[in-house]
């Protein structure tokens, strides 16, 4: 036994020198616990390749009342197209969101509902603007120095400041049923504009701004003709299926104050983006018209760097009914 052991460990040691030689491949585990450099060997920004903006990822923020989920659908098709795509819930939604005690009361005391204090009141569009920033720093991890950023209905504030934030972190802005609010205004003075009139979301709020400090609806209502006027307004393409979980995922309440905050943007930053505004034609929480004024405002600001147009033929929530469509307008943007 004793002579067998020493070939064994010659043998075992040559074998040693001789993987100590190739490259090593760990695990990010073995790393972290053997291997952790005092310096950093590279920075991100030195391990990123030149890529084609074909594959350019996306991050997709979300509208009012809704989260992630709202792009459940378009993520794979995008995938289908070659794109990663990040998408993570605003503060005050999805799993961020909080509510008011008198919501989980049925029947719903509509007078408590319509009076108690909102606890995501304290939301503020910089909030917004924070976390879509954080999001781009991540999918940039992906590879790439730039992102597509897309904004939908309420996100379009969000993304618009982010934008004039940090430019050189973004290749392309989206804005989908969006709003595009040029340099002085507020999202509000758009939700006023004549070109709005005749919106159909309006009617289903159910509180005052200045008392809650929210912006309240009830989706979890009882009220048969109230769940049918809400589909009218967000999802009239949607199937009566769809929209009973689109029902149970939205929250009741958004932060009044993000609709309320100035928006400051210039041409030198914002304004020399490559821009794209997707219409949707059937909307009926932001009309064409509105959507329309967005465009000629933006261009008005930023005449040398003009609007690229696109249209479906949806409903201001194109990513239920017609997530293929708008996974393949955005694509072709990145494309571009």
């Amino acid at each position: 036994m004793g002579h067998d052991r020493t070939p064994r460990h010659r043998d075992s040691s040559l074998r040693w020198r001789r993987l100590a030689s190739r490259p090593a491949i760990r695990t990010m585990t073995d790393r972290q616990e053997t291997d952790l450099p005092t310096e950093p060997r590279d920075t991100v920004a030195e391990r990123r390749e030149p890529a084609a903006s074909s594959s350019l990822p996306f991050v997709l923020v979300h509208g009012a009342w809704h989260g992630a989920w709202a792009y459940e659908r378009v993520i794979p098709a995008l995938a289908a197209h070659g794109h990663a795509a990040v998408a993570r819930d605003l503060p005050a939604h999805g799993v961020n969101a909080r509510f008011p005690a008198s919501f989980a009361k049925r029947p719903l005391d509509a007078a408590a509902f319509a009076s108690e204090p909102s606890p995501v009141a304290g939301t503020t569009l910089d909030d917004y603007v924070d976390h879509v920033l954080r999001t781009v720093d991540q999918a940039r991890a992906l590879g790439h120095e730039r992102v597509v950023l897309v904004g939908h209905s309420m996100g379009g504030l969000a993304i618009t400041m982010a934008a004039e934030r940090a430019p050189e972190k973004i290749a392309k802005l989206v804005y989908l049923a969006a709003f595009m609010p040029t340099a002085g205004t507020k999202g509000l003075d758009y939700v006023r504009a004549p070109e709005n009139r005749g919106e159909m979301l309006g009617p289903l709020m159910m509180a005052s701004p200045k008392a809650t400090g929210a912006l309240r609806m009830d989706p979890r209502s009882d009220d048969p003709a109230y769940r049918a006027a809400a589909k009218r307004a967000l999802c009239d393409d949607a199937s009566d299926a769809d929209h009973a979980a689109v029902g149970h995922l939205l929250g009741c309440d958004v932060p009044a104050a993000p609709f309320a905050a100035r928006i400051e943007t210039t041409a030198a930053r914002w304004g020399a983006l490559e821009r794209h505004y997707i219409k949707c034609l059937r909307d009926k929480v932001l009309l064409p018209a509105l959507q329309q004024r967005f465009i000629d405002e933006a261009d008005a600001l930023a005449p040398g760097n003009r609007t690229h147009v696109h249209t479906l033929d949806s409903s201001h929530s194109p990513f239920i009914a017609h997530a293929g469509a708008v996974a393949d307008t955005l694509a072709a943007i990145a494309r571009g």
